[in-house]
């Protein structure tokens, strides 16, 4: 099938057509498999700067060099992992088998799941495509990709991208509104990732349930960023304005806010500002500082704002920008004696806002992150080898940095995903060779065996036995 014929059928046509496909080719040899990738690699490369100009535009201004440094970069690493790994990977595990059933033998088959559907969304399009795709490439199935409405030149160029270089019955890209997806996660896949608000995530849980269709669900939350005390407050400050101001705050593991010693908020705020100054000299007109993606997330972003102030928040910005209502570049800000009362402290923020919450006690600190839904992403600053891990142990988080923000989510050898409301199961580099795969335990019966002892007629010589083999 053409690609262009595939553009003109609906997305059950595109997912019966790949079904059939994979019945046809059940299990891929790994030479196939690292070519699938060599493929997407290849192509990645090729439309590159052209797909990084799709989201610029589609953000009304965002960075190449953040695009390159954060889609481009970490989807060329997966796919250079999952190429390098895939033999390994799918190699049969030998495991050890119970005394009584020896001389058997027992294996783990690794077999792909079949069509798997991947939801891609719009903050970061390139890389939240590429990264699952790659996986369930290695994992040898065939994969529908939904990419997001709300950056339509960049789903249009992904899917002439993947269009040009796969068919259709093996790799394809679906378009459209809120309507096609809907029907695209009703669809009986044999897996189904999708990453995107808690919210939405319980609707696509709730379709796919229909067809008993297990989901992995990347979603968000509140990830907290922890200083201990007696950790330089201006190095952790410059660390969580890092991972906050990268694609101005619209991350899925950004730091949603800061738990800090009592005290140190002047401090912090110093930092902070000093930080911005020196990365994104004149904010607004700087291309390496990102636009919030559309006018209803500006809003949003500002009527958070405008409640605390209301609430008796202080918001410090630490930039001047002008022409915002055109511009859609919002300062960096922090929000000083945020409370539960504040959409701010309930909502993920998914902008450039970040309330600082001091407190006491570090033990206050932990009683604070774990009294609310697990994040996805937690961040603890600390130099105490010791309160580091009792600190790992005590809480729960979908992955975690220690000493800086981010980087968890780059280790193509760590799985990623979350945990509770922050959403359920892994993917990532081998993480993602399992999940998409099937592990088919195997018993293999010795010619000679002793399964005649337990099978019917029973007598006295099974009675002993029985009293031999229960505890």
């Amino acid at each position: 099938m053409s690609a262009n014929e595939a553009h003109c059928l609906p997305e059950a046509a595109l997912f019966g057509a790949q079904r059939r496909a994979f019945e046809n080719d059940r299990l891929p040899r790994w030479q196939q498999r690292r070519a699938h990738l060599e493929t997407l690699a290849r192509t990645l490369q090729r439309h590159g700067d052209v797909l990084a100009a799709a989201v610029d535009a589609d953000f009304g201004g965002r960075s190449r060099h953040e695009t390159a440094l954060l889609e481009l970069f970490p989807s060329h690493a997966a796919i250079r992992h999952a190429r390098r790994h895939v033999r390994r990977w799918m190699r049969a595990q030998p495991r050890p088998v119970a005394w009584w059933s020896l001389p058997g033998r027992a294996r783990v088959l690794w077999q792909p799941l079949g069509v798997v559907g991947i939801v891609v969304p719009w903050n970061y399009p390139i890389y939240l495509a590429v990264a699952p795709l790659a996986s369930a490439l290695a994992a040898g199935n065939r994969v529908l990709l939904k990419m997001p409405e709300r950056v339509p030149r960049t789903s249009e160029t992904f899917a002439a991208m993947i269009g040009a270089a796969f068919a259709a019955d093996h790799v394809q890209v679906v378009l459209g509104d809120a309507e096609v997806a809907r029907r695209f996660v009703a669809l009986p896949f044999d897996h189904l990732l999708f990453t995107g608000s808690s919210a939405v995530g319980k609707q696509v849980m709730h379709a796919a349930a229909e067809n008993l269709t297990p989901v992995t669900l990347e979603l968000g939350g509140k990830s907290p960023a922890i200083v201990a005390p007696g950790y330089d407050i201006a190095r952790a400050a410059e660390r969580i304005m890092v991972g906050k101001c990268m694609n101005a705050g619209q991350t899925c593991i950004a730091p949603d806010y800061v738990l800090l010693p009592r005290g140190s908020e002047a401090q912090f705020t110093a930092a902070a500002r000093a930080f911005v100054a020196r990365a994104y000299p004149r904010l607004d007109a700087n291309p390496d500082y990102s636009a919030i993606v559309d006018e209803g997330h500006y809003r949003r972003l500002a009527s958070y704002v405008e409640e605390a102030r209301g609430l008796g928040a202080e918001v410090v910005e630490l930039a001047q920008v002008a022409a915002v209502s055109t511009a859609r570049k919002m300062a960096p800000a922090l929000v000083l004696g945020a409370t539960d009362a504040m959409r701010i402290m309930r909502d993920e923020i998914f902008g450039p806002l970040l309330p600082l919450v001091p407190y006491d006690e570090l033990n206050d600190a932990l009683r604070y992150v774990n009294a609310r839904a697990r994040p996805l992403a937690l961040y603890y600053f600390d130099s105490d080898g010791e309160r580091i891990q009792s600190v790992l142990e005590r809480t729960h988080a979908g992955g975690v940095t220690v000493n800086d923000t981010i980087l968890h989510i780059a280790q193509d050898a760590l799985p990623f995903g979350g945990v509770g409301q922050s959403g359920m199961g892994h993917y990532h580099g081998e993480a993602g060779f399992r999940t998409f795969s099937k592990s088919k335990g195997v018993f293999l019966q010795a010619r000679v065996n002793a399964m005649g002892l337990l099978t019917p007629p029973y007598g006295k010589g099974f009675d002993r036995l029985l009293r031999w083999l229960l505890p």
